[in-house]
């Protein structure tokens, strides 16, 4: 009942075991996967704000950009101070002389006036006069003289004069509803027809200009007032008041060499040389280089580029002029919409047909793409992640090891621990049933005393064998052996092996059978330690023989692979035989197979260990071969003296250098 109840609870302890071994790696995997996929989403979410971060940077710089060159154009309309309502207050002369003041103004090369002031950039001002009833006249300003000089119509300023002149009669109703509100309806004015006012009109102080992109060229309407009535206290427009418009043509040479080469470098040089690649290009039925960085940049599709910025912004009637009110409705901010975005409306741009003529700016980066930039952060985002998965998954590959190896060591010391407590145990019991025997009197004669004293000495001896196994393994397991190397005969180790196990093989009326080759090189060897390394072969034949009671050795000689000769001694039975599945565990220390303990052979699971330990220790090796069911045979391999080099009669040396495991 008592060995039932063992086994049932030896039971219930492995398949405890057996459940937790499984599911920690189980759980691990688990864990690595939850891990694996958190590590991707973070890798996504890095990947799209390095996007964003890298879009934001290149979108300021270009906004930058745009202020800048902004300021170069708009330095001469605040100079010119046009607006609205100029007409009613400022002569042709006033804008005569602001312009000359503007272009002959010194000021040092640090100071805010001059951070914009470009005067080469202005190549012509003009009046085009068109509020006069006879033919329109164009009126060239001349700083220089001071006097206004009639110039003959271009051909290039042709297109633009024409269309402002067309456009006149529609201003008018525009700058009188801007200035008078609800003037031409009769009634008090209200938001709506403020807001539509404005709308038609999209001017205010500054934005009132706008920007043809053919020219290129800068112009501004002037209502040019002739009644004097007075309406709701100012007075009332005539509905004959004409519009003037004052034309600023633009130097293309100077925006070409100067202005844009050094809005260039100033935003987007590091170092040696540009970052990016950049140019503008004038798009429309026509489209053209305005400038390139770099020779051949340009030319391709607007969609091929890393980003690109209309310079002039959208249409006005999308943002109604308005800078602060376009930047709150513009989309460019969100998303990757940095890509393909517009700038702020500083000049509406005059539109000749219904494709919009517009200057873009285009940029690429230089090293690689910024799509191709970003890829390769989020490859190398991955590829971090993924080596730290990596890590992290052989890290639990190698703790779930450790683990099975920890709780496979500590079920083989337990087992070690019974079986050597059992083999302690069974002497010891022995002795003591015979010491009592002579203590309670009954030894009678001398031939009991024999009897008894052969016990006493057969316990004793089988008891300091195993205490000798026990320290022997403890000697070779921190490698603190030394050995007295000589050459030896293979008869004379066997002859010594067999004479320590001639009592046993002798209780168990075993038949040895011996092939010995005559004239075989010697081994270059330490007989004790050889021959209990045999000895512990031929015990372990002993033990696993079964019921067939016939052990065999023989020695030959061999060649290894490095050409080196060898005599090797085998030791064969015809027993219980070895699973192909324990064959790999038979030398590890304490181990025993399920098999063999549960048919009750006793034993410690250390005498091959030690054995190969030795033998390795001399330079040699302990192979196995078997099968289940037939038997056995283990092979001791000694390397020759002669190959050894170990000729002389003896040397004393430590560990050898042992073979790999």
């Amino acid at each position: 009942m008592q060995l039932s109840f063992n086994s049932a609870t030896e039971g219930v302890r492995k398949a405890v075991s057996q459940r937790a071994s499984l599911l920690l790696p189980v759980g691990m995997t688990v864990l690595l996967i939850i891990v694996a996929v958190l590590q991707y989403r973070w890798t996504t979410q890095l990947n799209e704000a390095t996007e964003v971060r890298v879009g934001s940077n290149l979108q300021s710089s270009m906004m930058a950009w745009n202020l800048d060159f902004y300021g170069e154009l708009s330095a001469i309309c605040i100079a010119l101070q046009v607006g609205p309502d100029s007409g009613a207050r400022d002569s042709w002369d006033d804008y005569l002389q602001r312009y000359a003041e503007w272009s002959r103004a010194e000021t040092g090369p640090d100071s805010l006036e001059n951070i914009y002031k470009n005067p080469d950039l202005v190549e012509n001002v003009y009046i085009w006069e068109t509020s006069q009833l006879a033919k329109a006249r164009l009126l060239r300003l001349s700083p220089d003289t001071g006097t206004f000089e009639l110039s003959r119509v271009s051909g290039g300023l042709q297109p633009l004069l024409g269309r402002l002149q067309e456009n006149s009669s529609s201003l008018q109703l525009a700058l009188r509803a801007w200035k008078f509100p609800g003037s031409l309806s009769g009634r008090q004015p209200q938001g709506g027809d403020q807001l539509s006012s404005l709308h038609l009109l999209r001017s205010n102080a500054i934005t009132g200009w706008q920007f043809d992109a053919n020219i290129p060229a800068i112009v501004h309407p002037i209502l040019r007032p002739r009644s004097r009535r007075v309406f709701s206290g100012r007075r009332a427009p005539s509905i004959q008041d004409p519009v003037d418009w004052i034309v600023v043509v633009l130097n293309l040479d100077t925006i070409q060499k100067r202005i844009l080469p050094g809005l260039a470098k100033r935003y987007f040089d590091k170092g040696d040389r540009l970052e990016y690649e950049l140019a503008v290009i004038a798009t429309g039925q026509a489209p053209r280089l305005i400038y390139s960085s770099d020779s051949g940049f340009g030319g391709h599709s607007v969609g091929l580029y890393d980003s690109t910025m209309n310079i002039f912004g959208p249409p006005a009637e999308s943002v109604e002029g308005h800078f602060w009110q376009g930047v709150k409705n513009s989309e460019y901010a969100q998303g990757n919409e940095w890509r393909r975005f517009s700038g702020p409306v500083w000049f509406p741009v005059v539109q000749y047909t219904s494709e919009a003529d517009r200057w873009m700016l285009v940029l690429k980066r230089r090293t690689s793409s910024l799509e191709a930039t970003v890829a390769q952060a989020r490859y190398r985002n991955l590829l971090t992640g993924g080596l730290v998965l990596v890590l992290l998954a052989a890290a639990m590959c190698f703790l779930v090891i450790a683990s099975q190896r920890a709780q496979k060591l500590a079920r083989l010391q337990f087992d070690f621990v019974a079986s050597v407590s059992h083999e302690l145990l069974t002497p010891l019991a022995a002795l003591y049933s015979t010491g009592q025997n002579i203590r309670d009197g009954l030894i009678q004669g001398k031939s009991d005393l024999i009897v008894h004293g052969s016990i006493i000495t057969s316990q004793t001896r089988q008891l300091m064998n195993l205490v000798n196994q026990i320290l022997l393994f403890a000697s070779t397991e921190n490698g603190g052996n030394r050995y007295a190397l000589r050459p030896l005969q293979a008869s004379e180790i066997l002859q010594c092996a067999l004479k320590n196990v001639a009592v046993l093989l002798d209780e168990m009326e075993f038949e040895v059978e011996q092939d010995v080759p005559a004239a075989l090189p010697s081994v270059a060897g330490d007989l004790s330690a050889i021959s209990h390394c045999l000895q512990n072969l031929i015990v372990n034949a002993v033990k696993y023989s079964g019921k067939n009671r016939w052990i065999g050795i023989s020695v030959r000689l061999q060649q290894t692979k490095d050409h080196r000769d060898e005599i090797c001694i085998s030791v064969q039975d015809h027993g219980l035989g070895i699973d192909i599945l324990e064959l790999p565990h038979v030398f590890e220390p304490f181990y025993r197979s399920p098999s063999v303990v549960s048919v009750q052979i006793h034993g410690t699971g250390l005498g091959l260990t030690v054995a190969r330990r030795i033998a390795r220790a001399l330079g040699g090796d302990l192979t196995v071969t078997s099968e289940l069911g037939v038997g056995s045979v283990f092979t001791l391999q000694l390397q020759t003296a002669e190959s050894l080099g170990t000729v002389e009669a003896s040397a004393t040396v430590g560990n050898l250098g042992t073979r790999d495991e």
